[in-house]
């Protein structure tokens, strides 16, 4: 059997000088024992796994409701494809897979319900109280304080290297800025990693989604030199059918992971990086080539433009948006209507700090069935 020291040994041998070795993590908030068997990023990932905001994720937007199709794809699948694309690179460029593995199950466990509208609503909420919401920093919340799993400890006393990934997850969409981890210009090359699988998988997703949905006409991509370069890569002649969508999805993903690998190579060979360390000091490693950025940018802002813009998908925004206030204001109003155990912080935390978290742990379902229970008169409460 093998034990812990026996993993930490491998990793030794194994990984790169640059990549994070778990028996040289920074630590823990709480002094705990190491396991006999896991690693601490192993163990990391198995809190995550088992916490109540992962395996909420299942019914949280990515693009459309879940009740609209059971294909398509909620934050857990996207979670996991996040993970499998991750992990991926990092063993290709001998990083630590188990880093990488827990920072990509954690990296969207602070996002609210209905996506990024319900993140915006929170946010426009609580800038009335000099404050604001910013999903990054509320998963570093979950996992610190809000997860009720130890008796001995509030959260779940994950590893420095974890939390900063979560925290320093940087996409478009995301720019947090947390004191405790401002110490270093950039995070582990494995947070680096997460960040570039995160946007690799919700835009080759998210079109995939898009096609079927007939939100996207494949026709109307030709205009892309990405998307021209993966159908001719994929080797089919037209763009419709089951079959050829997801063969050029799936090239996109392998086009654009092969790129960021052999980038990301030249640059770490560039730089004569050797350790955590130097990585620490110097701008973002993990990238494209300016070509392939180039592309990727110009199908971004297509998906903007035609499918987060298309009607269908903001008036279910509006919707969720309007959810999301009224329940706060409910609440607000009068919090004795919040069950018992989403209130217990009342006595050490503001009112709409305590509401604030229990309407990012919704669910798209229960956040819509509290509003019908609270504001539909024939509904049962």
């Amino acid at each position: 059997m093998r034990k812990r020291q026996d993993w930490e040994e491998i990793e030794e041998r194994v990984l790169a000088e640059y990549a994070v070795k778990s028996r040289h993590h920074k630590g823990r908030r709480y002094p705990e024992k190491e396991h006999p068997l896991r690693t601490s990023f192993q163990r990391d990932r198995d809190r995550i796994i088992h916490s109540t905001a992962f395996r909420r994720l299942e019914y949280k937007t990515q693009v459309f409701i879940y009740h609209e199709g059971d294909y398509y794809r909620n934050r857990l699948t996207h979670t996991i494809e996040v993970q499998q694309i991750a992990r991926s690179i990092a063993r290709n460029l001998a990083l630590n897979e188990d880093l990488v593995e827990a920072i990509s199950l954690a990296h969207d466990i602070g996002h609210t319900p209905f996506g990024h509208k319900g993140e915006q609503a929170l946010n426009e909420i609580m800038q009335r109280f000099g404050k604001n919401f910013e999903h990054n920093r509320h998963g570093l919340r979950v996992v610190d304080l809000l997860e009720k799993r130890y008796s001995k400890f509030e959260g779940l006393n994950l590893t420095y290297e974890v939390r900063e990934g979560i925290v320093k997850h940087k996409t478009s969409y995301d720019s947090p800025d947390i004191q405790e981890f401002t110490e270093h210009i950039s995070p582990t090359l494995e947070a680096q990693v997460v960040n570039l699988a995160d946007e690799i998988a919700y835009t080759s997703h998210d079109l995939d989604d898009g096609i079927k949905s007939g939100i996207l006409n494949a026709g109307e991509l030709t205009d892309l030199e990405l998307w021209n370069k993966v159908v001719s890569l994929a080797g089919e002649k037209e763009s419709g059918r089951q079959i050829e969508r997801t063969a050029i999805v799936r090239t996109i993903i392998n086009l654009l992971v092969e790129n960021l690998i052999k980038t990301s190579e030249e640059r770490i060979h560039d730089y004569k990086i050797k350790s955590v360390e130097d990585v620490r000091k110097l701008p973002q490693i993990i990238t494209f080539n300016d070509s392939i950025k180039k592309q990727y940018e110009e199908l971004k802002n297509m998906l903007l433009e035609k499918m987060y813009n298309h009607y269908r998908v903001i008036r279910m925004a509006e919707k969720a948006s309007r959810i999301m206030k009224d329940l706060f204001e409910a609440y607000y109003q009068e919090p004795r209507q919040i069950p018992p155990h989403a209130r217990r912080r009342l006595n050490i935390e503001p009112k709409e700090q305590v509401i604030c978290d229990y309407l990012a742990g919704m669910t798209d379902r229960f956040a819509m069935e509290e509003h019908k229970k609270l504001f539909d008169p024939h509904s049962q409460v």
